[in-house]
């Protein structure tokens, strides 16, 4: 239990950026349901780093313009400090992350954002950038978008 809510998933940050991807409608709408269901529901949490990594890829420059502008970009960072539960680095975690770029070869963001997961206590990650149904540590990765058919 982190404050009051009950702990499920932390989210990584392609979740949040699929949810305002118009290339990608089903992705889009995947992400859109299950963070709508996870806000109300209090089972989803972020990090501070996937708001970070949000604001920078949605507003990065990409054929046809960013995703989104600054201005967009950072009212959706507001948005998910209010909608959700954030996780803060301290020591322990970097420390951590550190132990799984060792053990299980991540990058550093994926090691960093595993961490966060493995560090707070939350059994699940959910995100398309690790191997679905691996157990990283106490911590088990879920793609969402396999049950749609998407991989």
């Amino acid at each position: 239990m982190i404050g009051d809510c009950r702990v499920a998933s932390l989210v990584d940050t392609n979740i949040l950026v699929y949810r305002c991807d118009v290339d990608n409608l089903v992705k889009r709408d995947v992400a859109r349901d299950l963070l709508r269901k996870g806000a109300l529901t209090k089972e989803l949490i972020l990090s501070h780093q996937t708001i970070v990594e949000f604001v920078n890829a949605v507003t990065k420059p990409r054929v046809g313009g960013p995703l989104l502008t600054k201005e967009e970009a950072w009212r959706e960072a507001e948005d998910f400090l209010e909608e959700f539960t954030v996780l803060y680095p301290n020591e322990s975690l970097l420390r951590t992350a550190i132990m799984g770029m060792a053990a299980y070869r991540l990058s550093w963001y994926d090691a960093h954002l595993w961490a966060y997961a493995e560090h707070y206590g939350l059994p699940e990650l959910l995100s398309e950038d690790f191997e679905h149904g691996r157990k990283y540590g106490t911590v088990r990765v879920r793609n969402p978008f396999l049950a749609a058919g998407l991989a």
